[in-house]
C-alpha cells in the first residue's frame, strides 16, 4: 500500500480524520505522538530514526498515521511475521482520546494484514496498562491467560 491515505468520519463525535502512511522524514512526528501520548520508546535503540527509517522498509512492517485536519494525532505499528500479525504501539494524542480514533488505527492495521494474508491479530499490553486492554476487549480482541511472554535482548535500549 503506497501513501495511499483513507478518510473516516465517526459519526458520535463528528471527527473527519485520514489514515496516512509513514514517509521517509516522519520520524519527529511519530516521536511526537508517542512523547505527548505517553507512550515509552526507546530512542537509543529500537526506537531510534535509524532503526525506525529502516523498518519501514520492510514489505511486513507499516506505520500509520491518524491526521485530523493536517495535525497528526495518532499511529500505530502493524507488523506480521507471515502467520501472525501484530498491532503495536497504538497512540493517539490525550485531547482527542475516546473519539473512536484508535479503533480507526486498528482498522486500518487490520486492513492491511487482511491484504498480506494474515487471519491472526494479536496485540501485547503490558499489565499496568488496564485501560489498553479495555479498548482492545471492546473492538473483540480475547485476553490470552495461557501465556508468558519471555524476551531476550542483547543490550536494554533495544
Amino acid at each position: 500500500m503506497p501513501h495511499e491515505a483513507h478518510l473516516y468520519l465517526n459519526h458520535d463525535n463528528a471527527i473527519a480524520m485520514k489514515i496516512k502512511h509513514y514517509q521517509k522524514g516522519n520520524y519527529k512526528i511519530l516521536i511526537n505522538i508517542w512523547e505527548k501520548a505517553g507512550l515509552p520508546y526507546k530512542p537509543k535503540g529500537r526506537d531510534s530514526e535509524e532503526s525506525i527509517e529502516k523498518e519501514v522498509k520492510l514489505d511486513y512492517n507499516q506505520f500509520l498515521f491518524a491526521v485530523h485536519k493536517g495535525e497528526y494525532i495518532g499511529a500505530i505499528l502493524v507488523t506480521h511475521d507471515g502467520r501472525k500479525g501484530w498491532i503495536n504501539r497504538v497512540a493517539v494524542l490525550p485531547e482527542f482520546r475516546n473519539r473512536g480514533i484508535a479503533r480507526k488505527l486498528v482498522d486500518a492495521g487490520e486492513k492491511w494484514l487482511d491484504s498480506q494474508g494474515i487471519g491472526i491479530y494479536a496485540c501485547q499490553i503490558e499489565a499496568y496498562n488496564t485501560e489498553s486492554v479495555e479498548v482492545f476487549k471492546r473492538m473483540g480482541y480475547i485476553p490470552f491467560e495461557d501465556m508468558h511472554y519471555l524476551t531476550k535482548r542483547k543490550f536494554p535500549e533495544i
